[in-house]
């Protein structure tokens, strides 16, 4: 008998809310949250523009409840934010060992917006080296578990800017093959130097705001988030009698085996995830309302993944759009951002625009939805491609 996977609870920080609530009430009224940094000092500041969150690291402390000498960076403190805000929702109660819990955390960014500060002096003064520690991916999944007291399974993914969704699959098959009764899904990346550096080294960051499937795209913004979900078994939301928000109705991933950083032109990843998913959910293509694009706004991204949404969906393509124009893209978190987006789409019945988009691409006719549009939607396709051609394809339903 097929296991249903059904999501109990919701939370995320980004640029544009504190809250799964502030998010919505930003994208209902198109408020997106593309400003300069003003974080930490970089010498691109007036050239480029990202979707950073104006908290300091103080004042995430001071709202987590951290004491001095703590050792949780930016990536982690966000990571609780928004984990503590899905648990809360989904009324859980993690002492309860007889539920067989885990926790799956993504990140990219990991500790590296701490460790770049003291790269150089760390060596030479012991009351920094705790912070270099933090330095690895896996140890911001740890902190985000110890702060819920979570004891069951904890690992850690990263593939780059798909690896939240990867985490969303991996939980979901965890549940379905009978391994844990409930998962805690999803990513955390702050912005940080190194990766501001990096991105401007491959020559895709935008000097404005992004434009997503837009003729005259630039490149992307950067941005930082956090969101994570809480999976359940059908079985064991119908013991304790919780509401549903969504349903995890599908999933994929496929490698085009392309390129380091560019997707292939003719979207074959793309086209391979999505569908994977359609055949794990057994639905059509004709049966999806909305599809949440990866749409970065860089020349490649929108143009690989138009060409495999029109061989996915012919000439019948859904309505579509991509929010990284409101929150930036998020590296590691952005697929948990959009997850929550998505179900928040199918919740309040809201196709949330594609921001300042123009101009048609001249290599096909897709054009993203530009307004607010409000109509039933049943099931939402949500894609998130990453670096080394790792494609991966979320479907959530009603």
């Amino acid at each position: 008998m097929s296991v249903g996977i059904g999501v109990t609870g919701m939370g995320m920080v980004s640029a544009i809310g504190l809250s799964v609530t502030e998010n919505l009430s930003s994208l209902a009224v198109s408020r997106c949250g593309i400003t300069q940094v003003d974080n930490f000092e970089t010498r691109h500041r007036e050239h480029v523009l990202v979707g950073e969150i104006k908290l300091s690291n103080a004042e995430l402390e001071e709202r987590i409840g951290l004491l001095k000498g703590h050792g949780v960076t930016r990536t982690g403190m966000l990571g609780i934010l928004a984990a503590r805000e899905a648990v809360q929702q989904a009324g859980l109660s993690l002492a309860d060992s007889s539920v067989r819990t885990g926790l799956i955390s993504s990140t990219s960014v990991g500790g590296m917006d701490v460790t770049e500060k003291y790269f150089y002096s760390y060596t030479h003064d012991p009351e920094l080296q705790h912070y270099i520690l933090s330095h690895d991916a896996g140890v911001s999944t740890q902190q985000i578990a110890d702060d819920l007291g979570l004891k069951g399974t904890v690992t850690t993914i990263s593939t780059a800017c798909s690896s939240a969704a990867n985490a969303i699959m991996l939980g979901a098959r965890l549940i379905k093959s009978g391994r844990l009764d409930r998962v805690i899904v999803g990513g955390t990346d702050a912005l940080s130097k190194f990766t501001l550096n990096g991105f401007n080294t491959l020559m895709i960051l935008s000097d404005t705001y992004c434009k997503p499937f837009d003729q005259n795209r630039k490149g992307l913004n950067l941005g930082e988030a956090a969101a994570y979900l809480v999976l359940e078994s059908d079985a064991l939301i119908a013991k304790e009698q919780k509401p549903v928000l969504a349903y995890v109705a599908g999933y994929g991933n496929a490698n085009d085996a392309f390129h380091q950083t560019a997707s292939s032109e003719n979207g074959e990843g793309a086209f391979l995830a999505m569908q994977k998913a359609f055949a794990v959910s057994g639905l059509a293509a004709s049966q999806i309302d909305y599809i949440n694009a990866h749409g970065t706004a860089t020349p490649n991204n929108d143009l690989s993944e138009g060409r495999a949404l029109l061989r996915a969906f012919g000439n019948d393509v859904p309505t579509f759009s991509s929010t990284k124009a409101f929150t930036g893209h998020t590296l590691a978190a952005a697929a948990a951002i959009e997850a929550v987006y998505s179900i928040l789409a199918i919740q309040e019945g809201m196709v949330f625009p594609n921001l300042n988009f123009d101009t048609p691409m001249e290599e096909f006719g897709l054009i993203p939805q530009t307004e607010l549009l409000r109509r039933d939607i049943n099931y939402v396709l949500s894609n998130s491609f990453g670096f080394g051609g790792n494609c991966s394809t979320l479907i959530f339903g009603r």
